[in-house]
């Protein structure tokens, strides 16, 4: 078998090399390197050619092309019937690459393989961010896993019986493919060694905007009805009449909000602990202040952008993909 590494970028000058230079320190290394360029004002394109000599890496093109249509592009010319797929932004740990096809090779019915994912969070703030919004492997059901597109393999084959990524959505298009991959070509085989490091968002701010485009990207895709349904009815109705409630009808209410509030935020302060196990007891104090404040604006983020997505949706009457 001939094994392709894939990835698309736009305007990654300031951090692309880390990508590359995690490439080069692959313990194995890929049959060739094909990458999308969506068509960056910087110097990514350039960055990523320097590397030729070092590495079987092609970079193509493609103005406007969004993260879908250059996973396609980068697939379609691609001559390796297993792709392995990553994003710029994010460090690949050395044995990377080779714990992700490892699978293909043992087993001829392995059609896709789920790699893995951690924060490589930099601050407090990072730190506390990673451990509201990111899974820790402990956290994952093997059986039920859908893969980041930071971290997946599948063969060429399962990609073209999939259709190939969705080109219409523009943000969870890994998701859309991956429900679609499983229900077209099985399940995806769990290798949580094929480990890439990203840095989570740094700031409130840019956190709201990420989870935006994410709600705003289910509603285009019609994903998470129930879910984004409970999100209303908790912050519109629920917490507005248990809030009336403790303080006209009976004090002990504030006791149901205390402990509501105590197990929306109590996985988040677990996975903080080990986090931040060997730091002091103020830094831990000081992110677990954070984590509150996090999940409130990034449901007041999904809030916002949901039904955007699904005016888009019902104006634009995107393909039935399930």
């Amino acid at each position: 078998m001939r094994f392709s590494i894939i990835a698309t970028v736009l305007n990654e000058g300031d951090s692309i090399r880390r990508l590359m230079d995690s490439l080069l320190a692959q313990s194995r290394h890929p049959d060739e390197i094909v990458i999308v360029d969506g068509g960056s004002r910087d110097n990514t394109a350039e960055i990523i050619r320097s590397y030729a000599g070092r590495l079987p890496v092609t970079v193509i093109v493609e103005p406007g092309a969004n993260i879908s249509r250059g996973r396609n592009v980068a697939i379609s010319n691609a001559t390796g019937d297993v792709i392995a797929v990553t994003d710029a932004g994010v460090r690949l740990t050395d044995n990377w690459f080779r714990e992700l096809i490892a699978p293909f090779e043992a087993n001829l019915d392995v059609n896709g393989v789920a790699g893995f994912f951690a924060p490589d969070w930099q601050n407090t703030f990072e730190a506390a961010m990673s451990a509201t919004v990111l899974p820790q492997r402990q956290d994952i059901n093997p059986d039920g896993f859908l893969p980041s597109s930071r971290s997946v393999a599948f063969r060429k084959s399962a990609w073209g019986k999939v259709g190939g990524y969705p080109e219409w959505l523009d943000f969870c298009e890994d998701l859309v493919f991956d429900l679609r991959f499983k229900s077209l070509a099985g399940s995806f085989v769990f290798s949580p060694d094929a480990l890439v490091y990203f840095r989570p968002r740094g700031t409130l701010r840019s956190f709201y905007k990420q989870y935006y485009l994410y709600a705003r990207g289910d509603g285009k895709a019609d994903l998470w009805r129930k879910r984004h349904a409970i999100r209303y009815v908790t912050y519109l109705i629920g917490l507005p009449g248990l809030l009336a409630a403790g303080a006209l009808i009976h004090p002990l209410i504030w006791l149901l909000i205390i402990a509501g509030g105590y197990a929306y935020i109590r996985r988040p302060l677990n996975r903080l602990a080990g986090i931040l196990a060997e730091k002091s007891w103020s830094e831990r104090f000081r992110a677990a202040l954070w984590i509150p404040v996090i999940r409130v604006v990034g449901d007041a983020a999904k809030m916002a952008g949901y039904p955007v997505g699904w005016r888009w949706r019902i104006t634009h009457s995107p393909p039935a993909w399930r």
